[in-house]
């Protein structure tokens, strides 16, 4: 029998509070299965992210039942919508494995290919863990390896402080800190914009990613959409004497404050590399977390694996190397 005789998929238009359970259940389910080692999300953190629009972009849901009314499969959409990333999506995808080789996947697939069409998108891209049934179903449907991500995690409660770089203490020649969370302060708004820009030139392999544009506005939508979702972001800077914001580093604590933090954006302004920078705000970042949230004892981080210089630097500061996943893209015919 096909999936589409005996699964019923159901976009999601408003989402119900049943709807968002069965939803974590089957991400907790595929990720149990699939990715042991990483913590599930909380109900919570799936609901803001099925619900909560992310920046530039829009979101369609699917949600796959079976003969019983139960789910057994999800699928979200990511379509962007900023200028420079108008013919870009992304997948998200899950079926739960008690409920695998019975075609869901490929039916869930299906719906989301035809919603690229209808929205003129050229690209779709999607992660799969490396070895895992994600990797085989990507292959399996035409998706192209694009881009492979190391994923490396730093134990806080493993690292004395003697093991930390002594950059931490005092900034480089020339620079100063800053530190905020969530929004950044108004006096460092355009400054931050022009250090995010800096990120358009970050390792994306073969991914068909575009560009995206930073100005003030934008870094305060940005902070305002994670602060509604209920995670929170902490940022430290290296401000140079003449005002310009040199690098910086995000790390995000998902709500419910478990014990691994999110390492978000690290970027150093092309024209202050070669002076450290990318290692001290890293350092510090370290050492304000263990003074202002000492529940959290663990980041993870990813990195290109041809980004070199990124990589020696979590090395450096006592990050390992944990796992990997795989960027797939499928392109998208016109018409």
């Amino acid at each position: 029998m096909s999936a589409s005789a005996s699964v019923h998929l159901v976009p999601l238009r408003h989402v119900s509070a049943a709807e968002s359970a069965g939803w974590h259940r089957v991400v907790a389910a595929s990720m149990a299965h699939d990715l042991p080692s990483v913590p599930a999300p909380e109900p919570g953190q799936v609901h803001a992210q099925i619900t909560q629009t992310a920046l530039g972009s829009r979101r369609l849901n699917w949600l796959a039942t079976g003969a019983d009314g139960s789910p057994v499969g999800v699928a979200g959409l990511r379509v962007f919508t900023d200028p420079g990333q108008e013919h870009l999506s992304e997948l998200e995808l899950h079926v739960d494995p008690a409920h695998r080789r019975r075609g869901i996947g490929s039916f869930l697939l299906s719906e989301v290919v035809a919603a690229c069409h209808a929205e003129n998108r050229r690209s779709l891209i999607a992660a799969a863990a490396a070895d895992s049934p994600g990797e085989a179903f990507s292959e399996r449907h035409g998706f192209s390896r694009a881009l492979t991500l190391d994923h490396l995690l730093l134990r806080l409660d493993e690292l004395p402080d003697a093991d930390l770089p002594p950059t931490a203490d005092t900034a480089p020649p020339g620079y100063r800190p800053a530190r905020w969370t969530g929004t950044v302060p108004d006096e460092l708004a355009d400054a931050f914009a022009a250090a995010k820009t800096a990120m358009n030139d970050m390792p994306v392999g073969d991914l068909d990613y575009g560009s995206v544009a930073w100005d003030a506005d934008r870094v305060r939508a940005m902070a305002q959409v994670i602060a509604d979702r209920g995670d929170t972001l902490l940022t430290l800077a290296a401000v140079h004497d003449d005002g310009t914001m040199a690098g910086y580093t995000e790390v995000l604590l998902p709500q419910g404050r478990g014990p691994r933090a999110q390492q978000y954006d690290t970027a150093v302004v092309p024209a202050h590399r070669g002076h450290g920078l990318g290692l001290w705000v890293k350092t510090a970042m370290v050492r304000r977390l263990r003074a202002e949230h000492p529940d959290v004892v663990e980041i993870e981080t990813d990195n290109a694996e041809d980004n070199v210089h990124m990589l020696a630097v979590n090395h450096r500061l006592g990050f390992r190397s944990c796992r990997r996943t795989l960027e797939f893209q499928l392109d998208l015919p016109s018409g």
